[in-house]
């Protein structure tokens, strides 16, 4: 809702940092009456009515500190109707302008369409808060320089920007599916908006087949949601999930997308990770996985994206086709440029524990569990380390008693 409440304000008053900062009161509004009287039918028409009278406040301040006079040529907040066009796909494209870098795009985007907090956008570029604050302030301004018009790009423009917002979608559906702070594991209104988005670029673009990629890998992967988590909350691991939980008409609208999509020219990487989360939800069980194909798989992306955690992600399917030594050989070959990520140790530790290696597999899960900044992730992570010294002790005391 968040987004379609900024992109109404821009499109009437064409400032973009000063309609976020508006948006921004009238959530805080939001948050202070709601409670107490309740939310109101029209939500989103109260947000923008409440946003716009903050605006128009902000804009009657600067006015008169230059001409008192000009005071008179501000418009009260319109008490019409609220209108049902939803703008935020052209926020979205207009966060992705050539003006800014990819980074500041990215940055930029995920504040304003994916609503993430500047401190988990600063976790995702691994920079402090204040440091990710200065770039997202500097990439508002660029906007606002430029004098980009509030309009849907063109054919050149869409495709211009396209990898820029794929890689935005992208970064908004994984914070809303593993929070990467806090206390809860899923921000299913994160990855619910991803998925909306997404649906409406295929629709603008339907013969891309990186767009349609993206789309089937998230439809894929948010197929599990159901069985990701027990009744508290906590975490269940993939090999672990009950598969009977998971939704088949996600499933099958994302297999149709993907195999659609591979048919029609060059692979792109979203296609590649649609592919291999396909094979994951088509084995009825964690054992009936093909592996080797998975390998293969990622093999590929690897190739494609050069990208550390696909190496990581492959060193696991490594593991699970040829054997954990293997898995440990790619872990090596990466580890300098993960080194201090948790999950490094936390791959590391299941590959050491799948090589009977308790003593190693229990030191990274414990040094994984003090590095991730997830709650259920660090829970989950020293119940392992829990269990396997629970595990070590018994065959401790066991050797005693021989």
């Amino acid at each position: 809702m968040t987004p379609q409440v900024l992109g109404t304000l821009v499109r009437r008053h064409g400032d973009f940092d000063a309609a976020e900062d508006a948006v921004q009161e009238a959530l805080l509004a939001a948050a202070l009456h709601w409670p107490r009287d309740g939310v109101p039918q029209k939500p989103r028409g109260w947000l923008i009515q409440t946003a716009e009278r903050r605006l128009i406040d902000q804009l009657r301040s600067e006015q008169s500190r230059r001409s008192r006079e000009s005071l008179a040529l501000l418009q009260e907040a319109p008490t019409q109707e609220v209108s049902d066009q939803d703008d935020t796909l052209i926020v979205l494209f207009m966060c992705c302008h050539p003006a800014l870098t990819a980074a500041s795009a990215i940055a930029l985007t995920l504040r304003a369409v994916g609503g993430l907090t500047t401190a988990e956008i600063a976790n995702a570029f691994l920079v402090d808060e204040a440091t990710m604050a200065q770039r997202i302030s500097r990439a508002k301004q660029r906007i606002k320089a430029s004098g980009v018009p509030f309009r849907m790009p063109t054919r050149e423009e869409q495709t211009a920007r396209l990898r820029t917002v794929l890689h935005v979608l992208y970064l908004i559906f994984n914070e809303g599916y593993a929070s990467s702070t806090g206390g809860e594991l899923q921000r299913t209104e994160l990855s619910d908006e991803a998925i909306r988005l997404t649906r409406m670029v295929q629709r603008m673009l339907p013969d891309d087949g990186e767009v349609a990629g993206l789309l089937a890998l998230m439809l894929l992967i948010d197929a599990r949601r159901p069985a990701r988590t027990d009744p508290a909350g906590e975490l269940i691991p993939l090999a672990e999930q009950d598969r009977t939980l998971w939704d088949r008409a996600l499933i099958t609208e994302g297999v149709a997308l993907i195999n659609r999509a591979i048919g029609n020219g060059a692979v792109g990487e979203y296609q590649l990770q649609a592919a291999i989360a396909a094979v994951h939800d088509r084995a009825p069980r964690a054992d009936d996985t093909d592996w080797p194909q998975i390998l293969a798989l990622y093999g590929l992306l690897e190739q494609m994206t050069g990208n550390p955690v696909v190496t990581l992600n492959r060193a696991v399917a490594a593991a699970m086709a040829e054997g954990p030594s293997a898995g440990l050989a790619l872990l090596d070959a990466v580890g300098e440029r993960l080194a201090g990520h948790y999950r490094l140790d936390a791959v590391r530790a299941h590959l050491l524990e799948m090589a009977g290696d308790t003593k190693g597999a229990l030191a990274h899960y414990r040094a994984a569990a003090t590095r991730t900044t997830s709650l259920p992730e660090q829970r989950y992570l020293a119940a392992q380390a829990a269990r396997l010294n629970l595990e070590a002790t018994g065959d401790d005391a066991s050797r005693l008693r021989r």
